[in-house]
């Protein structure tokens, strides 16, 4: 399928999503939709075992597209657009497969939550994270930030609008690897291949159950663990991966 504001590629089991908007990847209702059906479609296609998530040029992504924002004045529109938003970031988050994120330059307003919707991020040393929504006469972005910082971080990236560098998102521990722009996607691969070589079964119940984990009580998310371990115990690739243990080989993973 061809897409107005994402290029899609496969290689192997990696799947590449490049937002291509220029001049910044600013993203519109159009590439809200788009992004929906690609990360929706991703979930589903067995081929696929990892997802890399990047922009073309400069920038990882510009945040909302202020132009079209900026027309809308009917309350109801507002809320759609709004839906459409949280929509469109979660569906990153809500991937069945895990998602890492190549940030290869800023990550702004919109993009940050898009940032930090991934499961694993590396990012250029040029790269830096900014919410300015509150510059913009708007609030947005709250509940991720805090989910991926302290409160104090998170007040004060949104109250003050301050800029966060590559290198003190990775002090802050939220990105995994900072290396020259030039190696963001070689280094993103390199994760890619990792998980690759995982049993995809085991893959894609680690991701649900890190979800789980983040949206239930301690006990509720500890059975729900436990219970993904017994029906992964069962599975072919389970029995693969303990057999080619004891007989000191390589596994070879069908995910079944």
């Amino acid at each position: 399928m061809e897409y107005e504001s994402f290029r899609l590629s496969k290689q192997g089991h990696i799947a590449t999503v490049t937002l291509n908007r220029p001049p910044v990847n600013a993203v519109n209702e159009a590439s809200r939709y788009e992004l929906i059906n690609i990360f929706d479609t991703l979930s589903e296609d067995a081929d696929v075992r990892v997802v890399i998530f990047t922009g073309h040029g400069k920038y990882f992504c510009g945040g909302a597209d202020i132009k079209e924002r900026s027309r809308v004045r009917d309350p109801k529109k507002y809320r759609e657009v709004n839906r459409m938003s949280l929509a469109s970031i979660t569906s990153v988050k809500d991937c069945r497969k895990p998602v890492i994120g190549a940030v290869n330059g800023p990550a702004i307003g919109a993009g940050v939550a898009l940032m930090l919707n991934c499961d694993i991020l590396v990012a250029s040393d040029d790269a830096y994270f900014w919410m300015p929504e509150i510059d913009r006469g708007m609030v947005g972005g709250a509940t991720t930030l805090s989910r991926a910082f302290t409160p104090w971080r998170a007040r004060w990236a949104l109250l003050t609008s301050g800029k966060i560098s590559a290198a003190d998102l990775y002090r802050l521990d939220v990105v995994q690897e900072v290396v020259p722009k030039d190696q963001v996607m070689a280094a993103a691969t390199r994760l890619a291949e990792v998980i690759v070589a995982k049993p995809p079964l085991a893959v894609i119940a680690a991701k649900g159950v890190f979800a789980a984990a983040e949206s239930l009580p301690f006990r509720e998310a500890a059975l729900f663990e436990a219970n993904k371990t017994i029906e992964l115990a069962t599975t072919e690739d389970s029995q693969e991966a303990q057999r080619a243990f004891v007989e000191k080989r390589e596994p070879v993973f069908h995910g079944r």
